[in-house]
């Protein structure tokens, strides 16, 4: 049996009164997920466990087979392992944002999607302005890097994702508690050194949004993982482009197989990541697919961008996948769900149960479900069930 578990972030949403009360994936052409939902077996699952943040940390952790209460400790040590920075034991990684403030506003989370490039020449200028034996800076993807802080400062600081405030004032979600002036302190450092540097002018100048200020947040200690092989006994990889879902792959033993291309947004490879899973199943059993373009667009509180994207993944990754596996000469299951919702009305993520459709090659025994949807999948076969189990029960048949 090969196992493919194919993931649009944030695909799941809320009903939109533009689109007639639909959601997002009601309103979407998704023939290839809806295939699997009538051909396969339904439910919902419960990505983000009481007492947890509705992260993608949390909410991936659980998809890959990782129950959260066991396992997490925190979003950046994570990215930390994707970027091959090591952690120490009294390390505290943080993730750093490049983002927009304006007028003492939270513009933009991304930084107008910085490019790499742009976003590498400005976090090491930081590292080279701010870094202390305190802090240092690591570059990672378009507006993603982190910090490391020693001696286990900022391990208790208590921090706001921006994209759960953009739109509101900076001051009323600095970093507070133990360390928090330490860390607010360097965000308003670092909007001295980013307000007039080279990169920021010349994108003001082609009108878009400057990278002018760092935000800290998602910190944690290095996490202590069992292999993914020596829990469900099979050989796995992850494809993604965001160093979160490649450090979880990492710390779960998984190979993280990189594809030119990608780059976590609308404009990403799709192409290429659904040959290279073809690839992958070649040497191994079972293989993640991660997208993280619907999730950007929920943030964006973009309809149109979020529709593109979950159509997108449908036909660029979702059909392509199907076809091969229904064309192999071995059996096929194939798993598809969002992480958890990123509802446009409200631009950040929330912990409701997400929709999934397995689909076996070999046994299609259909429920009663016919579409891919939030409300079409309550009437599924398999109900409620917490992610964290469903590889277990994959892969057990």
């Amino acid at each position: 049996m090969k196992y493919a578990v194919l993931i649009g972030d944030g695909m799941a949403d809320y009903p939109i009164e533009k689109l007639g009360g639909r959601t997002i994936l009601q309103a979407a052409r998704t023939p290839a997920m809806d295939s699997i939902a009538a051909r396969g077996k339904t439910g919902l699952a419960k990505t983000v466990p009481d007492g947890f943040p509705p992260g993608s940390d949390v909410a991936n952790m659980s998809i890959l087979g990782y129950d959260p209460a066991a396992y997490y400790s925190g979003r950046a040590p994570l990215e930390a392992a994707s970027m091959g920075v090591a952690l120490e034991a009294d390390d505290v990684a943080f993730r750093c944002n490049l983002i927009t403030i304006e007028n003492g506003t939270i513009k933009d989370y991304s930084a107008g999607h910085i490019s790499s490039d742009e976003a590498e020449i400005l976090i090491e200028t930081l590292d080279s302005e701010l870094r202390t034996e305190k802090v240092r800076f690591y570059p990672g993807i378009s507006y993603r890097h982190l910090i490391v802080a020693g001696n286990n400062l900022g391990a208790e600081t208590e921090c706001t994702p921006p994209h759960d405030i953009t739109g509101e004032r900076k001051d009323g979600y600095l970093p507070r508690g133990k360390d928090g002036e330490f860390f607010s302190g360097l965000i308003e450092a670092s909007m001295v050194v980013l307000e007039l540097h080279p990169v920021n002018l010349k994108r003001v100048q082609e009108g878009k949004n400057p990278a002018n200020s760092i935000w800290v947040w998602g910190q944690g200690y290095a996490p202590k993982f069992t292999s993914f092989q020596e829990l469900y006994r099979k050989k796995g990889a992850i494809i993604s482009a965001v160093d979160l879902l490649k450090g979880i792959g990492i710390y779960a033993g998984l190979d993280v197989i990189e594809v030119p291309g990608a780059t976590g947004y609308l404009d990403t490879n799709y192409e290429g990541k659904a040959s290279a899973a073809i690839e992958a199943l070649k040497t191994r059993d079972l293989i993640f697919v991660h997208v993280e373009a619907p999730d950007e667009a929920g943030h964006e509180g973009s309809t149109e961008k979020k529709l593109k994207a979950v159509e997108d993944f449908d036909s660029r990754i979702v059909a392509p996948i199907l076809k091969h596996a229904e064309i192999s000469d071995e059996p096929f299951t194939i798993l598809v769900l969002p992480d958890h919702p990123t509802p446009v009305s409200i631009k950040t993520h929330t912990k409701d149960p997400i929709p999934f459709a397995v689909y076996r090659t070999d046994k299609p025994d259909p429920d009663s479900v016919k579409t891919f949807d939030e409300e079409s999948v309550k009437n599924g076969s398999m109900g409620l069930v917490k992610a964290s189990d469903l590889i277990g029960l994959l892969v057990k048949g």
